[in-house]
């Protein structure tokens, strides 16, 4: 994104007056972030290194929340001057938060599953809602506004509790319905569920003394007796340093609970809470309280900072209590600490400087754009080669991927001819130009939904049904009307260098019109494909695939095929299979031999050492087909972290839309647009361009020749103990009955048939025997077996994973 010629940053002027410059104090902002951030790393380096204990660590978070945080409220409470007051500003924050908290609760009430909906619905629009006020925004607050606006810093204790009493209950009252719900018998009435959230909310400590302090400002006429205020002081004095050292404690250990499904979620709640949240409160501010001149864009922009504080720790004691997600919140609320932290300097950077040269901001944004766009051309270039080399192109719907990442191709090729043809002034040569980045730019935004709909599609229709062609149509079609409706409706502006807006104000609707519709399109998609596949329906229709392909391979040999045990090895046998055949070792110098380590046994008859190495075996080709089908996983991460961009990206245009002067605030946003347009090249790469059969699996096999040449494999009785324990264990009294309870004879050849089992069989075997507790200690048992040479997966690529994977026990 760019300046708008016909508003805010005028090409022709060469100073942009912030109207906020001198309501910031950047001087103490750095000092307070060292300070809030060093003791957080020192709780998290206490917890680490198991100074404090979890159990210790519990007893400090009970002193904060029941002790310290409610006599700091219960002081300022009592101290607090209304007088001074700007209630517009109050109520634009706080509807800015019941705005955010409605829509995190409608979405996860419509996407997530009914055996956990509502206690998801509650616990997630507190977390996009809760800010981390008092121990990490009040002294970010302090240094910036300390010595300007003074009177900033009580909003804090004014929006916090009045959040607490409002969004909180109706959070806790969705818990409670959820808890509710599953105890099945429905001991509780209704009138018993509302009585408990009123019960829970009014026995919450900082609830309780937020009351009792409203009421001793009147009583005590704001101010504190003199023989418990330096008792209060000390409790409240207390909170800061010890909240930050808990919030530190808390943070051991949590990002490696992260799960695949978990973190679309958070992708989810981190844009909501860092991104939705300060937006929507900006505007707030600005549509509720413009009467306000004198400070206006002072407390506006203080309304952005104030949305980008990140969760407090206390929404974990909530998750803890209700057993509910807990995973999700801790690991977003740090995740969402150490992101809002550059976010705020950055944000606090901008406001502090009083005028800027409008052209260098230009010249600047154009050099970001330009660079990123190199190396974004440069790994897109790599995915599209390996799409194509390893013929997922051919398939739905990454046939529609690969037009998505021919558009961010061209775009970035656009980016780059841009950069030279503005400094030569051909206005002819900028029209052409800005024809293929335009076209290529809205494609990218066209795409993400029309692949989010093709999900959809295939899954319920499969791909004779989905029409291709139409869809192509769309995602090059519609981006070429808009383009050339520009070109014949729209004036140009031959001075204006950034092509974002080189049409002016009707570019800037065009591409708001684009985004929401890509927005609507693709979130809505995405909603459906989530309703559609619920975790307990993926797992049943996951039993009824693998049973029908166990069926498919299973079946009698048909008319004219004869069984194994009567084939003669001298006639003409299907040599593709070695697996089957039996063929004599061959050399194999540039691959894996063996991944267990292990030293297998000799062979015996009817049995090979070698891995399968044919392209044309049933079970490998079912395998694929199963785990590589349509990389739905991917593509959903995908749309995902598009739409997000383009949240940003519709955010920048309604700025420019409806604000004359956008001020040095949207410098923020205008580089990150700049960022996510140009560089999804990235996300691509990332995603797509390391293809597991085509670039890892050889790397791996050509960096372990290197590595151990021709060494000997590692003899068992180097292995660990518990290795060997594990499979001597098993091989002496289970292998018998596992054989005979999960392994069956597959066909893999046209006469040949293999004796195997799937991965996620022997998981269950494993949990039903009681060999393991549970899916985790199931896999590492197997994963045991396979380096201890007991099984092998019949390719020799994969590790024992918990999914449609063929392994085969070695004799």
């Amino acid at each position: 994104m760019g300046a708008p010629p016909d508003g805010g940053f005028n090409s022709s002027s060469h100073d942009l007056a912030s109207a906020s410059s001198s309501a910031m104090s950047l001087d103490k902002l750095f000092p307070a972030l060292l300070e809030c951030f060093g003791i957080i790393l020192c709780g998290y380096v206490a917890g680490r290194a198991n100074i404090i204990t979890p159990t210790q660590a519990k007893g400090l978070g009970s002193f904060v929340s029941r002790f310290a945080l409610p006599a700091l409220l219960f002081k300022n409470m009592v101290l607090l001057d209304f007088g001074n007051v700007i209630w517009p500003f109050l109520w634009s924050v706080l509807v800015a938060k019941v705005a955010v908290f409605s829509i995190v609760c409608v979405l996860t009430l419509v996407v997530s599953s009914p055996d956990s909906r509502y206690s998801k619905a509650g616990l997630f629009s507190i977390f996009a809602t809760q800010s981390n006020d008092f121990a990490l925004g009040y002294p970010i607050v302090q240094a910036l506004y300390q010595s300007t606006h003074p009177e900033y810093l009580q909003y804090i204790y004014l929006v916090a509790p009045v959040s607490l009493m409002l969004l909180n209950p109706i959070g806790f009252a969705f818990c409670e319905i959820q808890k509710w719900k599953n105890q099945g018998n429905h001991q509780q009435s209704k009138l018993q569920i509302v009585g408990t959230v009123i019960l829970q909310v009014l026995k919450n400590p900082i609830v309780f003394m937020v009351l009792v302090g409203i009421i001793a400002h009147f009583a005590l006429r704001q101010k504190i007796p003199a023989f418990m205020a330096d008792f209060v002081d000390g409790l409240a004095n207390s909170f800061g340093g010890a909240a930050l050292f808990y919030l530190g404690l808390c943070m051991v250990g949590q990002l490696k609970k992260l799960t695949r499904s978990t973190v679309v979620t958070l992708i989810l709640l981190i844009t909501a809470k860092l991104l939705l949240m300060p937006l929507i409160c900006k505007d707030m501010v600005d549509l509720l309280d413009s009467d306000n001149a004198l400070n206006h864009s002072s407390l506006s922009n203080y309304a952005f900072l104030y949305g980008v504080f990140p969760t407090a720790p206390s929404v974990a004691i909530y998750a803890i209590y209700y057993n509910a997600e807990l995973e999700v919140v801790m690991a977003g609320m740090v995740i969402a600490t150490f992101l809002s932290a550059p976010i705020m300097y950055a944000s606090a950077w901008l406001l502090s400087i009083n005028r800027m040269d409008s052209q260098m901001v230009i010249n600047s944004l154009q050099t970001v754009t330009f660079n990123i766009s190199i190396v974004s051309f440069v790994a897109l270039v790599w995915t599209i080669v390996v799409m194509l080399l390893s013929k997922k192109f051919r398939m739905l719907p990454h046939m529609f991927t690969v037009n998505l990442f021919l558009a961010q191709c061209l775009a970035c090729v656009g980016m780059i001819m841009w950069n030279f043809i503005v400094k030569t002034g051909n206005f002819i040569g900028q029209v052409m130009t800005f024809t293929l980045l335009c076209t290529s730019l809205y494609s990218t935004y066209i795409w993400p939904g029309l692949i989010a709909l093709s999900l959809v599609l295939l899954k319920r229709f499969e791909e004779q049904k989905v029409s291709s062609g139409m869809l192509v149509i769309a995602g090059w079609g519609i981006p070429a009307l808009v383009t050339a409706a520009l070109l014949m409706f729209g004036e140009t502006f031959p001075k204006m260098t950034d092509s974002a807006f080189f049409f002016g104000k009707p570019q800037i609707i065009c591409t708001t019109v684009v985004v929401a519709f890509s927005i609507l399109l693709g979130g809505g998609s995405l909603v459906c494909l989530k309703r559609g596949s619920w975790t307990q329906n993926d797992r049943s229709q996951e039993a009824d695939r693998v049973e029908t392909e166990e069926d498919r391979y299973t079946d009698v040999e048909a008319e004219g095929e004869e069984p194994i045990g009567s084939i003669n090895p001298s006639a003409g046998l299907n040599r593709a299979c070695l697996i089957c055949d039996c063929a004599p070792p061959q050399p194999l110098p540039d691959m894996i031999v063996s991944t267990d380590m292990s030293n297998t046994p000799p062979t015996l008859s009817g049995q090979c050492e070698n891995r399968c190495e044919s392209t044309d075996c049933l079970l490998v080709q079912a395998e694929r087909q199963r785990v590589t089908d349509r990389q739905v996983a991917r593509h959903v991460l995908m749309c995902l972290l598009l739409t997000v961009s383009m949240l940003a990206n519709l955010s920048s245009c309604f700025w420019l839309l409806f604000n004359r002067d956008p001020g040095t605030l949207y410098l923020e946003l205008l580089f990150f647009c700049a960022v996510v347009n140009y560089g999804q090249g990235f996300i691509s790469f990332a995603l797509f361009g390391l293809d597991k059969h085509l670039i890892l699996l050889p790397f791996k096999k050509r960096l372990y020749s290197l590595w151990y040449g021709k060494r000997e494999e590692q003899p068992q009785a180097e292995l660990p103990e518990e290795i060997r324990m594990t499979c001597s264990q098993f091989t002496k009294y289970h292998k018998q009955q596992c054989l005979h309870d999960i392994v069956k004879k597959r066909r893999c050849g046209k006469m040949r048939m293999v004796e195997c089992f799937l991965g996620c069989e022997l998981v269950a075997w494993l949990q039903q025997v009681g060999l393991a507790q549970d899916q985790g200690e199931a896999v590492l048992y197997g994963t045991r077996l396979q380096q201890g040479g007991v099984l092998q997966h019949i390719k020799k690529e994969h590790g024992f994973q918990d999914g449609p994977l063929y392994y085969r026990f070695l004799e």
